[in-house]
């Protein structure tokens, strides 16, 4: 699809899924990149290319949110680990939409009140709108079963399985330290289910929603399996009894019973103490109704360059959302309030 006009695009942050849609501007037909934020002073004053892999861009990275503010900006690219709403509520008043890969934004209903009227009044000052999408929450959780419900009249209920392969990641800090792979099964934190909850449970209050359907709640439970041997994975050593898998399911309640469900499995090898099935990276969607689907979705990555590609599923889609959210009327969008989300390719 070729856009009517071009757009002038900050990326703000350059993290993993930063630095993609970095590229993914710079290299877009449609969108001029006007400016980098960073969140390091010791990336600021660097040109934009050579962040992202490309040659000079001509435009300089900045730590300075008042050059950002500057810059009259159609949309920023917000993409920080940790969402600041005084940042997007400045950014947003300015007159600057934002397309984010943040959670907080997929459902207006679901923020805290105060912080929603924080966010809608900026919007209206600025004339501006936000949206929150990406991979997983976003696509596999929105617009893929919208399509696949589109062909029931009767829902009973729509499993969301995600299956991750990190055996070849050579990340230590992120398996170990973040995730928790390599730990006594004792030291599993029942904090760590409030991101998938409050990042998925949103996301499927938004299919909910459409389908007429609303959700009365949503839960969150995980658990884990072990591995049965010593095992050595990219990242470093899984001892047996030490955590190797875990599974978190984000379920959305409806007269007492699961509707819509999402379910995480990530592990580091298949060898554990639990009878699981599984499979390849990838999603598997189950609908059930009157025209029930079994959907499998494979990456047909190899698993030793799933940490270079698998950025892209997430960034290309908010890449690609910039110009329906600057044409969309201000406020809080969701997915249901855009039209459907296509790509301008070369």
């Amino acid at each position: 699809m070729a856009l009517s006009r071009h757009y002038r695009v900050a990326q703000w942050a350059t993290g993993n899924i930063g630095t993609r849609s970095l590229r993914a501007v710079v290299e877009h037909p449609d969108l001029d990149l006007a400016g980098v934020f960073v969140h390091s002073p010791d990336k600021a004053g660097r040109d934009a290319g050579e962040l992202c892999g490309l040659g000079k861009t001509g435009v300089m990275t900045t730590h300075d949110i008042d050059e950002i503010l500057a810059l009259d900006a159609d949309c920023v690219l917000y993409m920080p680990r940790a969402c600041d709403f005084d940042q997007v509520c400045r950014l947003l008043a300015s007159g600057a939409n934002i397309v984010t890969t943040r959670g907080e934004f997929h459902r207006a209903a679901s923020l805290e009140p105060g912080v929603r009227a924080r966010v809608e009044a900026a919007c209206a000052e600025g004339g501006t709108s936000i949206h929150s999408t990406g991979s997983s929450p976003g696509f596999i959780t929105e617009a893929v079963p919208l399509a696949l419900t589109s062909i029931q009249r009767r829902l009973d209920g729509l499993t969301i399985d995600e299956f991750a392969d990190l055996s070849q990641r050579d990340s230590p800090g992120l398996l170990f330290d973040v995730m928790g792979f390599g730990k006594p099964p004792a030291e599993f934190d029942e904090r760590r289910l409030a991101h998938p909850r409050d990042s998925f449970g949103p996301s499927l209050h938004v299919l909910a929603d459409a389908l007429s359907l609303p959700l009365d709640s949503v839960q969150a439970e995980g658990e884990v399996a072990t591995a049965s041997r010593p095992f050595r994975i990219a990242a470093g050593t899984l001892e047996p009894g030490t955590v190797a898998a875990q599974r978190i399911t984000v379920s959305g309640i409806r007269d007492g019973q699961p509707l819509l469900r999402f379910r995480a499995t990530w592990y580091c090898t298949t060898e554990i103490d639990h009878p699981w099935n599984l499979r390849a990276t990838g999603w598997r969607i189950r609908v059930e109704g009157d025209a029930p689907l079994d959907i499998d979705i494979h990456f047909a990555v190899p698993l030793d360059r799933m940490a270079e590609v698998s950025p892209s599923y997430t960034a290309n889609r908010a890449v690609n959302a910039v110009p329906f959210v600057c044409e969309a009327a201000p406020g809080i969008r969701s997915t249901t309030d855009l039209p459907q989300i296509v790509a301008a390719l070369n």
